[in-house]
């Protein structure tokens, strides 16, 4: 049985994107492919805001958020901790040996431009990780006042994770100075787990070539010797790929502006309801999350019984916490190729549930 997916990723996958899908796979190292390849550069560079190269992954964003750490950390690590996946970042720092320290916040608490400032003036730190849109907490962390910090300090590379606000908010990477930019297929962008997609600067380039045991899968040298090429290092998904094109086709038809405006026209939507409701949103909300929204279940709501019902009643599902918020919190997604309709519906769903739930 088949459900509608509002959960903060994987989200739901148009018809065309799974036609495309369909397309004949071709060699990886044919000229076909180097055309399929070089065909979503401009679109993708758009997208990232970057005069840089934009290279195709065939893993989850955590595979190039660990060859990130690997390709360019000599020294040590400041991770800024928020969340849970923030979280994860330091606990994957640590795993690959690198030398690391946790910038640790409550869940729900964006990151502080002025303390990132007093641990990179200490001059113990060569690279910065955090999250845009921490997608555990619905929070979205202030990029522009956080790279206005990092630039003072030009010996520590940035690596910002976007995987939840790539294509549903403008991060202008080369305009903020952002190193390393990544984000996955899942979210936003409505494809199918499975593919990320990572920019890097020449300098972050210039720092992974001092790096001896950077490894190969996400070897930073790899990708660009390969990128030149129009390839990847290793055999790609490249059913993923020809979606990834078709969805490039449809936000050039959107149109970026208003595909930014859409998103934060739906968010609203869901605050709308949730102040009807009495409900509030974990983080400020002047730092809420333009793609979803981590709710607080002041009502107590049995959250499992709200998606099965959802789901048996109405095909649809949404989240019910994510770690340590479980129950406490209910995540609800309005990122990818949602609609007015599509998320009224929703949201008239949610209604009815609530109702039998009393």
């Amino acid at each position: 049985m088949s459900y509608k997916l509002f959960i903060p990723g994987p989200i739901e996958v148009s018809a065309k994107t799974y036609q495309a899908m369909t397309t004949p796979v071709v060699g990886h190292r044919s000229a076909d492919f180097v055309a399929l390849y070089q065909s979503v550069q401009p679109s993708l560079q758009k997208l990232f805001y970057t005069q840089d190269p934009v290279y195709l992954s065939t893993s989850s964003a955590w595979g190039v958020m660990e060859g990130s750490l690997r390709n360019l950390s000599r020294k040590k690590v400041l991770n800024c901790c928020s969340g849970a996946f923030s979280d994860k970042w330091h606990d994957v720092a640590k795993r690959c040996g690198k030398d690391a320290k946790a910038l640790k916040y409550e869940w729900g608490t964006p990151l502080d431009p002025e303390d990132i400032r007093k641990e990179l003036a200490t001059g113990e730190y060569d690279v910065i990780t955090f999250i845009h849109n921490e997608t555990s907490t619905g929070t979205m962390n202030p990029i522009e006042e956080i790279m206005e910090v990092v630039r003072e300090f030009p010996e520590v590379i940035s690596v910002v994770d976007t995987v939840s606000s790539f294509s549903a908010v403008p991060i202008k990477k080369d305009e903020l100075g952002v190193d390393v930019m990544l984000t996955g297929s899942q979210k936003a962008l409505a494809l199918p787990p499975g593919l990320s997609l990572i920019s890097v600067s020449e300098r972050a380039l210039k720092r992974s070539e001092e790096l001896p045991d950077r490894g190969y899968y996400f070897d930073f040298q790899e990708f660009q010797k390969n990128h030149a090429k129009g390839m990847t290092p290793s055999t790609p998904v490249i059913p993923l790929i020809y979606a990834l094109r078709s969805k490039l086709e449809d936000i050039e038809a959107e149109g970026l502006e208003n595909r930014y405006a859409r998103h934060e026209k739906l968010n609203d939507m869901v605050h709308t309801w949730m102040d009807k409701h009495g409900l509030e949103l974990l983080p400020p909300r002047e730092f809420a999350s333009k793609s979803l929204s981590c709710v607080k279940n002041l009502k107590e709501w049995d959250l499992p019984q709200l998606n099965k019902l959802l789901k048996e009643q109405h095909n649809c599902v949404i989240d019910g916490g994510y770690g340590k918020l479980k129950g406490q919190t209910f995540r609800i997604s309005n990122m990818g190729d949602e609609t007015e309709e599509t998320m009224q519906e929703l949201l008239n769903n949610l209604d009815k549930v609530i109702a039998q739930l009393g």
